[in-house]
């Protein structure tokens, strides 16, 4: 049984074992290829988010009104990419096998392959649903296969052909275009069209569902490590995270790639805050 931790994110103080849904930080970014900062991601929206409130206005729900259990940051391994993922998935087996569901907040995008491959181990036959700016089908960056440019092909490895849907896309190489052209991976550049087709196919399919802050355009979120221009708005990302929790067997999740020393505004915390909240309820409509 996990502890609670000291500071929790607003409205997640609920008794472990009442709890169907248990966050946990993963505050890496050793593989960080361009600005670092990510591993103050986690605990920024932890403090950020008592400038929330629990109450949505746009499901009509309330975080006291469900069971959410926030378990704190791991401390991770700074020196050491594979000690630091065997640490994540040591704390997401704990979390599945007490039957609740993992949502992660990174960090650095390398940390879902720590927890996605323990998520593996249960439901062999999950699908990844991916919303990020980047491709991260690198084979390898610099020499380097365990790194944030390679993560979803990390994941790729263990589930192979037709289980990753990718949204929002728009930079990468021209070889990680290609690859996954060849039917690697069911990518939809730019936005989030087709993504309503792909939720009705999965059905009650398990699924892993992934978020890459650096989707959303620089404009609204500059506060991360690798902006790019021409990502989606705000609303197009709650209404995209509500589709997929609303219909989709959601078994576990996360959030990366907040660097909040890049936003001195504090906008960007601010709105990481805000998607966790809507994330968190939207999983528990379903």
């Amino acid at each position: 049984m996990l502890e609670k931790n000291i500071e929790t994110f607003i409205g997640c103080d609920a008794e472990y074992e009442d709890a169907s849904i248990v966050l946990f930080g993963a505050p890496f970014d050793s593989t960080t290829s361009y600005r670092p900062g990510t591993r103050f991601g986690p605990k920024a929206i932890r403090g950020e988010s008592y400038g929330l409130e629990t109450y949505s206005p746009y499901l009509d729900m309330d975080l006291t009104d469900y069971s959410v259990f926030d378990s704190g940051d791991i401390e991770l391994s700074m020196g050491s990419s594979e000690i630091a993922l065997n640490q994540i998935s040591e704390r997401t087996a704990t979390i599945l096998e007490d039957g609740k569901i993992p949502f992660m907040i990174g960090g650095e995008h390398l940390v879902t392959f720590g927890a996605f491959r323990e998520v593996f181990k249960k439901y062999p036959d999950i699908h990844i649903i991916h919303f990020d700016a980047h491709t991260d089908l690198r084979d390898e960056y610099l020499g380097v296969k365990l790194s944030h440019a390679a993560v979803i092909r990390r994941c790729w490895d263990l589930v192979g052909d037709g289980h990753i849907h990718q949204f929002g896309i728009r930079s990468g190489d021209r070889p990680e275009f290609v690859w996954s052209k060849e039917g690697h991976t069911d990518m939809h550049k730019f936005t989030f069209d087709g993504l309503k087709e792909t939720v009705e196919s999965l059905k009650d399919t398990p699924v892993y569902f992934t978020i890459d802050l650096d989707v959303l355009d620089p404009s609204i979120f500059p506060g991360t490590g690798t902006p790019e221009a021409g990502g989606v708005g705000f609303m197009d990302l709650l209404k995209a995270i509500d589709t997929v929790c609303s219909s989709c067997n959601v078994v576990a999740c996360d959030v990366n790639e907040l660097c909040p020393t890049y936003d001195q505004s504090g906008v960007s915390t601010a709105v990481a805050c805000k998607v966790v909240r809507e994330f968190i309820l939207s999983l528990n409509k379903k």
